[in-house]
């Protein structure tokens, strides 16, 4: 078949409008979507005119983001004891962590590249965020879904499950309304 729309992923607001007035410039179909990382500890994507670039006034493309829970940091799950390769302090707690992983964070492969999320600044900013989450009763998840869900640059937020429960969380914050403070 024919390609029907296709997207961009990672890129700055340079090269979406490139790309966009490139495919114009050719007569063929500009890109439909950009794919981006994107949640309340990373907001690159508001701050460097990927926004901008990627609205309905300049390129109209619409923006998926990805990692909205920050690797699953922004689910709460490593307050308490932290990721397998940060938890220097215990490794065999560690080692327990990496054989029976509570998510992408105690593997080898992802928990070695998403250090951006376990970053001091990021830890303080999550239990920050866990605070403010819990004075509007509400998890850390929600917080952060329903934060995600009302940005003006989101079309749609790409959202990973390790288990049923997790996406039965997460679709009832995407379909339900809340009465906050």
């Amino acid at each position: 078949g024919k390609i029907r729309g296709w997207g961009l992923c990672n890129d700055n607001a340079y090269g979406l409008t490139a790309c966009t007035r490139t495919a114009k410039m050719l007569g063929t179909t500009p890109p439909c979507s950009i794919q981006g990382d994107f949640s309340l500890i990373d907001r690159k994507s508001e701050e460097n005119g990927v926004a901008e670039a990627a609205s309905r006034y300049n390129e109209n493309v619409g923006f998926m983001a990805y990692n909205a829970l920050a690797g699953g940091m922004l689910t709460g799950k490593y307050m308490d004891v932290p990721a397998a390769m940060d938890d220097l302090q215990n490794r065999d707690r560690a080692n327990k962590s990496l054989q029976d992983p509570r998510g992408r964070m105690d593997t080898r492969g992802w928990g070695g590249t998403l250090y951006r999320y376990r970053t001091d600044a990021a830890q303080r900013a999550i239990s920050e965020y866990n605070k403010i989450a819990k004075a509007n009763g509400m998890s850390l998840t929600e917080l952060s879904l329903r934060w995600s869900r009302q940005r003006s640059l989101l079309t749609t937020t790409l959202v990973g499950h390790s288990n049923l429960g997790q996406l039965k969380e997460t679709l009832k914050y995407f379909t339900e309304k809340k009465n906050t403070k």
